[in-house]
């Protein structure tokens, strides 16, 4: 922890990666651990441009059920101090492959979301926003225009957002140290950034409970800590 902690004191552009493991210590689950979302279940019947199109009642039971899962969890203090660093002015942005928008919701202002939000909605037909709570209603898939309502997630058929990625490659370009918290590293193109940013001369910091494919690359790996207490301790060394 002193490690990262005089990493961060010294660093001048911090950028920070998070994956499902970060958000899994809020009680949201993972989807491609043992107990994770797609364990029991086909992404591409649940939650692909396949299942938008042809398997309406199905897309719209799933994702129905994760935001009710999701309105009942809360930002745990991880997410907390993060935004708190922002503020600070240690951390400069985050890149997330979570769709939950619990860094937003804990304060934090800038965050790129490689794969959209499922905290807001909107037509597919007009393109009128709805917030989240929208799907919770029986009839919550269908539009005052009588369109169909899907989340703003990126779904298994669709490019990750041009934006987002191009303001992720531009953060990993810049930083100085690049920090990730929660994620296995396994999914491209979002498993380029940490290389890009120690490519271009980063210190790299992996926060992950399992080894991953990418800890060879780090200047400093942690295992088998939840990311909340490892930040929180970070946190007592920087007052």
């Amino acid at each position: 922890m002193n490690q990262l902690a005089a990493y961060l004191k010294q660093a001048n552009h911090t950028v920070v990666f998070t994956g499902a493991g970060m958000s899994t210590e809020s009680g949201i689950p993972d989807f491609r651990s043992a107990k994770g979302i797609w364990k029991e279940k086909d992404p591409m019947q649940l939650a692909s441009t396949y299942a938008l199109m042809r398997n309406r009642d199905e897309f719209f039971a799933f994702y129905q059920k994760r935001i009710k899962g999701l309105i009942s969890c809360q930002p745990h203090r991880g997410h907390k101090l993060l935004a708190e660093w922002e503020r600070d002015g240690l951390i400069h942005s985050i890149i997330t492959q979570n769709v939950d928008g619990f860094h937003q919701r804990a304060g934090s202002q800038h965050v790129i979301e490689l794969h959209g939000t499922i905290a807001r909605l909107h037509c597919i037909d007009c393109g009128q926003a709805y917030d989240l709570t929208k799907y919770i209603e029986e009839n919550g898939s269908v539009c005052t225009c009588g369109g169909f309502i899907r989340p703003n997630v990126v779904l298994f058929g669709e490019s990750l957002p041009h934006d987002a990625v191009d303001q992720a490659e531009l953060e990993s370009s810049q930083a100085d140290l690049f920090i990730v918290l929660g994620s296995s590293l396994q999914v491209s193109p979002a498993n380029y950034f940490p290389i890009e940013a120690k490519r271009n001369g980063a210190k790299l910091v992996i926060v992950n409970m399992e080894p991953t494919d990418y800890d060879e690359y780090a200047d400093l790996v942690i295992h088998d800590r939840k990311i909340g207490e490892v930040l929180a301790e970070v946190n007592q060394l920087l007052i």
